[in-house]
């Protein structure tokens, strides 16, 4: 049987195969998926907001998209992860609260997957896949054995995002 770690809100965690990684509950949350298919060696983080205050410092890193991506990449290359093969999935980043945030892109979850992705592309990892936006919550199970990702939801259904 697979083990499997679970994710909770602003947590993140590592692992090599034959490991599962799941999150539950993403709404305007972003689940960030990292990968390197020659180790199959993996993290998800289940990020709350894209960055820390100015000026505060937060002890929990795994909170903020900012963060856990760089705290990821580390812990993922002490597993023996090889940067130049690292891609990226982003799954989440709802507009839950539609009534505060008429503009989709102005919701916290917009920002997140727009932290992500320019944070990623900054970093030269690969964005390969996403599934984001909507105002619907999401469930993220990644099979560190094959790479694929898992996305359920009540009103999306359920797909695998794939390479």
């Amino acid at each position: 049987m697979t083990p499997q770690l679970r994710v909770g809100i602003s947590e993140l965690q590592v692992a090599q195969a034959p490991a599962e990684l799941a999150t539950f509950g993403l709404g305007s949350c972003l689940g960030i998926v990292l990968y390197d298919p020659g180790q199959k060696v993996g993290g998800l983080a289940h990020t709350l907001l894209p960055a820390p205050r100015q000026g505060r410092e937060e002890a929990r890193p795994s909170k903020f998209v900012s963060t856990a991506i760089g705290l990821m990449l580390e812990q993922l290359e002490e597993l023996g992860a090889a940067r130049e093969r690292i891609w990226a999935k982003i799954i989440g980043g709802a507009n839950m609260f539609e009534s505060l945030h008429p503009s989709p892109e102005e919701g916290i979850g917009a920002r997140n997957a727009r932290c992500a992705r320019e944070l990623l592309a900054a970093l030269g990892v690969p964005l390969l896949a996403e599934d984001v936006g909507g105002n619907y919550g999401r469930t993220v199970f990644f099979d560190l054995a094959s790479g694929q990702v898992l996305v359920r939801s009540v009103r999306g259904g359920e797909k695998i995002i794939t390479l």
